[in-house]
């Protein structure tokens, strides 16, 4: 029998409010030794993931998009003004962890084959996915999960 995303998934996600500072937020992932988190809502709803590399990207002024491949050099640097001038805007306020977070969210069901899993996880380019159960989410898969599969030998 194949395993399934639910064999393997973590089943306690840590999830952060958005409205916590980036601060904060690095304080978070440090203390519980995680990449990521789940960013959720007043309502606590997912609503996206932030990571380090969305701090990281932040602080050095990143944005890893291939919408500037499709712009024209003119377009190109307007764009890159228009970065710099919103960085230089938000370097005066509190950094929410909404302000970073990136709003894509992917999942799988919870009875997804893992095979299925690292096949979704490689075509999207992914480090961490959310596992549902009837709409809920109950777990979350990343990368080591996947690592500690081959590593034992699965």
């Amino acid at each position: 029998m194949p395993l399934l995303a639910k064999d393997i998934m973590t089943p306690h996600v840590k999830s952060v409010p958005e409205t916590w500072t980036m601060q904060k937020f690095a304080g978070f992932l440090a203390e519980n030794g995680i990449s990521g988190s789940p960013v959720v809502d007043t309502d606590n709803q997912i609503v996206g993931i932030a990571t380090l590399s969305d701090i990281a990207d932040f602080h050095l002024n990143q944005v890893d998009t291939n919408y500037d491949n499709q712009m024209t050099p003119e377009e190109q640097r307007e764009a890159r003004r228009l970065r710099q001038f919103i960085f230089e805007e938000m370097s005066r306020m509190p950094v929410e962890v909404r302000d970073i977070m990136t709003p894509i969210l992917f999942w799988v069901d919870e009875s997804t084959a893992v095979t299925d899993v690292a096949k979704q996880m490689m075509d999207e380019h992914l480090h961490r996915i959310f596992v549902k159960k009837d709409g809920e989410v109950v777990g979350i898969i990343t990368s080591y999960d996947m690592l500690k599969l081959i590593a034992e030998g699965q």
